[in-house]
């Protein structure tokens, strides 16, 4: 639980596409707000295209954290993340400001509203003896063998998931210890006092035409240029922003002589089965969800919000 918050803090979250950030931003520009990123790639800076980051038009109309506080070559964690938060929401309401919490990073919000639990240590050594069996084997092996020694995590982690398949392996052998241990949830958390949270919920179908739409957008922004560009760059990205959905997945697509358009549907693929994800975490959580569908106007979505927050 998040103890101590000023009154008033804001959460919007939802699955990726789903239009946090345009509403986060009319929201500040209503209501005197300011913007806190709740998104682990946003965090790097570089990463612009691939991580939807807002235009430079609408961060000079309103003030962004969180946003390009790190280089690509350098690692991050929730656990660095939450005390940046609540400095950050401190900040905002100290002057005067309505703290505006947006994103769909589900980890961050889990530890915002619940507190972290940390788990074991790494050991980079068994990690990256894993990560090249998973490099010859594929992962889908490796989660046959998680399912036999931990089906409760096997469970909820999809069969190329490579990365968070590993982990679960790693954390097995090092401490002997199921990690699906660790994550048992009990009721859903209460809100702490003085904070609401609200979530973007969409119908699956008009959801993904979302998310075909954004991507195609992004193409034409020049997410492949950005994409190669990173794939060069000295130091190369960490273990954690090499992570952002789209960059391995075009990496990955040059690398076997696809075409574009045969790289853009392994993204939109990918994208699917990230925001199907997202939503399996927040139903978890004390979300007030709205319905969204067809082609909804910012100021209406404020509109709603603002009558449910009572101002």
């Amino acid at each position: 639980m998040t103890p101590g918050l000023p009154p008033g803090v804001i959460v919007i979250t939802g699955p990726t596409a789903s239009g946090k950030g345009t509403l986060a931003f009319e929201l500040a520009r209503r209501l005197d707000g300011e913007i806190i990123s709740l998104d682990s790639m946003k965090v790097y800076r570089e990463l612009d295209i691939g991580t939807a980051k807002p235009s430079p038009e609408r961060r000079a109309q309103v003030r962004y954290h969180l946003i390009d506080i790190l280089e690509p070559h350098e690692s991050f964690s929730t656990g660095e993340y939450l005390p940046l938060l609540a400095r950050a929401i401190e900040d905002v309401a100290a002057r005067g400001k309505l703290p505006i919490v947006a994103g769909g990073t589900a980890l961050y919000l889990k530890g915002f509203l619940c507190g972290l639990q940390a788990g074991p240590r790494a050991d980079w050594e068994i990690r990256n003896r894993l990560l090249e069996e998973a490099r010859g084997s594929g992962p889908e092996p490796m989660h046959a063998r998680l399912q036999a020694l931990d089906p409760g995590a096997a469970a909820k982690i999809h069969p190329r998931d490579t990365r968070r398949i590993v982990r679960a392996l790693e954390v097995l052998e090092s401490t002997g210890r199921p990690i699906s241990k660790d994550w048992a949830w009990g009721a859903a958390p209460v809100p702490p006092a003085g904070l609401r949270v609200f979530g973007l919920e969409w119908d699956r179908a008009e959801l993904h035409a979302r998310i075909h739409v954004r991507l195609e957008n992004m193409a034409r922004a020049g997410l492949f240029e950005e994409a190669e560009r990173l794939r060069l760059r000295s130091p190369p990205l960490s273990r954690s922003a090499a992570q952002t959905i789209g960059y391995k997945e075009i990496w990955e697509g040059f690398d076997k002589k696809l075409s574009r358009d045969e790289i853009l549907e392994a993204l939109r693929q990918r994208t699917r089965r990230f925001a199907k994800s997202q939503l399996t975490w927040f139903r978890k959580m004390p979300i007030e969800w709205l319905a969204m569908g067809g082609d909804p106007g910012a100021g209406d979505l404020v509109d709603q919000l603002v009558e449910r927050l009572g101002r």
